[in-house]
């Protein structure tokens, strides 16, 4: 299967530019970036895409086994990269992505030039001392309510997790973009998203990572981009005066002022 039509990826900006590569979260597309790439296109070669089971992707390829933990998306990841043979590329992810771009990092490092990781959270769940902002207890009865009222469940949780209530525009938006995606497979990615578990990997990482939290939000607290930016050797932890799980959507401008001072300072590999 061609890697570029599964995925949708799209490519704009400078051709010889640097590649900024832009991973949306859960219930996303790779149009939540609008706001914030035409601050990248000028120097920068973008690249854009929908990760299986989202937005214009192929959900044919969509195979449960595959999809089963975040290395399955890792492996996509590495795939479009290879694909289209990019080196020294600044990895951009939000929420799960986050995740998903230190996994493929991880896996292979002379592909990456730097990490972004907006509101990360390597675990939701609280584990003794960890305090990832849920209670197990919280996840289930998330989860239930996902898997009996997907639609009733986005239309409660989008505004929530947007924030910014007196923007409501942000939240309808965010709930239309989780109803227009396949519920079945929501419910499936929700399930790898809220109860993986990637503390061990932080500490591998050896790229420039930039940490990107917001100042409030109720899906990845301070606190766990804290944890992050401690647990990743050399990182560095931007708290954005905006509030909100979706700070490209919320804070655009702030959001790509400080992505384009981070790739500035850590310039391209010799």
């Amino acid at each position: 299967m061609d890697v570029l039509s599964r995925n949708h990826v799209t490519v704009s900006g400078r051709e010889d530019g640097r590649a900024v590569v832009f991973s949306h979260g859960f219930g996303c597309d790779q149009n939540m970036w609008r706001s914030v790439v035409p601050a990248f296109e000028r120097d920068h070669r973008v690249v854009l895409f929908d990760h299986v089971g989202a937005g214009r992707s192929d959900l044919s390829a969509w195979l449960p086994e595959r999809y089963s933990t975040l290395d399955g998306y890792a492996g996509d990841v590495l795939e479009l990269l290879d694909e289209l043979d990019l080196r020294d590329v600044v990895f951009v992810g939000h929420s799960v992505s986050a995740m998903i771009g230190v996994l493929a990092a991880n896996r292979d490092p002379s592909r990456f030039g730097a990490l972004v990781l907006v509101g990360p959270s390597p675990r939701y769940v609280d584990d003794g001392a960890y305090r990832g902002g849920f209670t197990a207890e919280d996840i289930d009865e998330m989860l239930e309510s996902l898997d009996s009222n997907y639609l009733g469940w986005s239309a409660t949780m989008a505004p929530a997790i947007v924030g910014n209530p007196e923007r409501p525009e942000l939240g309808e938006e965010l709930t239309e973009s989780f109803c227009r995606t396949d519920p079945d497979i929501a419910r499936h990615f929700a399930r790898v998203t809220f109860l993986s578990d990637n503390r061990a990997d932080l500490p591998l990482v050896t790229v420039p990572t930039l940490v990107l939290q917001c100042r409030e939000d109720v899906i990845a607290e301070q606190r766990v981009g804290e944890f992050v930016h401690r647990s990743i050797p050399g990182s560095e932890l931007v708290v954005l005066d905006a509030t909100g799980h979706c700070p490209h959507l919320s804070a655009p401008e702030a959001t790509a002022e400080v992505i384009l001072d981070f790739t500035a300072r850590r310039g391209a590999r010799p």
